[in-house]
């Protein structure tokens, strides 16, 4: 096959419809090189095929804003290292998304720096929900570590995918906490998606891959280097509608993924602690340049209510609503409201009479609240 991929980009003649096997062999190749995903949408406003970038000249390359030297890159593609790759994906669930494919992350896609392709393994179609991002201290005090479980099971119950970095500490509970209720979280990997780091995450990521997805840019094989994870956080932050840094140290890493959140435009919330923490006053810098402060999760999903409106209508539940006028039940939404007394009513009771998954009831319950039938209480909800 090798052969026969370096023999078609010399001599064959490209066609109106890409063989779809090609164009996922040259994509393999692509991921060898470090191309900007920008510039192959701009290629790609003039061409349909990937396999066309294999046959042009410096000169013409060039004239897409590709940098000097990409056509000789190109003509030493270590097509061998492309088949062995292409074996990884004859396993279920094992993608490779090009940034030109409708399952890239939008968000994503709007970024500077977006990536040319993503490799994927698990459930892809959660790429296009709307994510909330969780990063912070890899050595968290206790109460970080409860924060971080509790602001991800609140966020992730109310419809929020939670993405994070798979490092230890703060990413690693968000994703476990996200883990423990069934729902679905990501995970960027600053290394190939043929190896886990770090390696006492295996079995972390194993469970993330059953309902969620372990993300990366690099091509498989990729070990761990120190210059990998600040592309890996421009990812978390770019396919998130905001990061929420939970304890960080003046001098961290969760403060160079705030900044790449804040010049990608989107939102950065942060934790205020002790002032005698160390672990604080990162977030307390935050604060100071701009950031939100929060204090309870359903801050942050009053911030995005778009969140709840988007999500509903991913799950098939009608909404017929939009955010600026009145909400008007329709015959789910009443039937769900009957469920709830006008004293506490738990969580557990309202799906136990709906017979509803937890899912669709969070996200029910959080439009019924922000359209004032029902109030959020401790121990649940209650009927106004």
């Amino acid at each position: 096959m090798a052969d026969t991929i370096e023999s078609n980009k010399l001599t064959s003649k490209l066609t109106d419809k890409p063989n779809p096997e090609a164009e996922f062999k040259y994509w393999l190749a692509i991921s060898q090189l470090n191309i900007s995903g920008n510039k192959l949408l701009e290629f790609f406003a003039h061409h349909d095929t990937i396999e066309r970038l294999f046959g042009l000249s410096e000169t013409q390359l060039q004239t897409y804003g590709f940098r000097q030297g990409l056509a000789h890159k190109l003509e030493k593609t270590n097509w061998d290292k492309v088949e062995q790759d292409s074996a990884w994906f004859d396993q279920e669930n094992k993608h490779l998304i090009p940034i030109t494919s409708s399952d890239y992350p939008n968000l994503l896609k709007e970024a500077a720096g977006a990536p040319s392709l993503l490799f994927c393994y698990g459930n892809k179609g959660i790429l296009q929900q709307h994510q909330i991002a969780i990063v912070g201290s890899r050595n968290p005090s206790p109460q970080g570590k409860t924060n971080a479980q509790q602001f991800a099971q609140t966020l992730a119950q109310a419809g929020a995918v939670i993405t994070s970095g798979l490092a230890l500490g703060i990413d690693g509970f968000a994703h476990q906490a996200t883990v423990d209720l069934g729902l679905a979280t990501i995970a960027v990997t600053g290394t190939g998606l043929d190896r886990v780091y770090p390696a006492r995450n295996k079995a972390l990521a194993e469970a993330i891959i059953e309902k969620g997805a372990l993300i990366s840019d690099f091509a498989l094989g990729t070990g761990v280097r120190a210059g990998n994870f600040p592309s890996r956080n421009r990812i978390i932050t770019g396919m998130s509608l905001g990061t929420l840094v939970i304890e960080a140290a003046i001098k961290s890493g969760s403060l160079i993924s705030a900044r790449l959140a804040s010049e990608q435009g989107r939102e950065v919330f942060a934790i205020p602690g002790s002032i005698h923490n160390p672990l604080a006053k990162g977030c307390h810098k935050l604060i100071k340049e701009g950031a939100k402060l929060v204090e309870t999760a359903d801050e942050i999903i009053d911030e995005l209510q778009a969140l709840a409106l988007w999500q509903l209508e991913s799950q098939n539940v009608s909404s017929k609503v939009d955010a600026n006028t009145e909400f008007e039940l329709d015959s789910d939404y009443q039937s769900l409201l009957e469920q709830i007394d006008y004293s506490t009513t738990s969580i557990e009771q309202i799906i136990q009479r709906s017979g509803l998954e937890i899912e669709v009831v969070s996200h029910m319950l959080l439009l019924l609240e922000l359209n004032n039938h029902i109030a959020s209480v401790a121990g649940g909800y209650l009927r106004k």
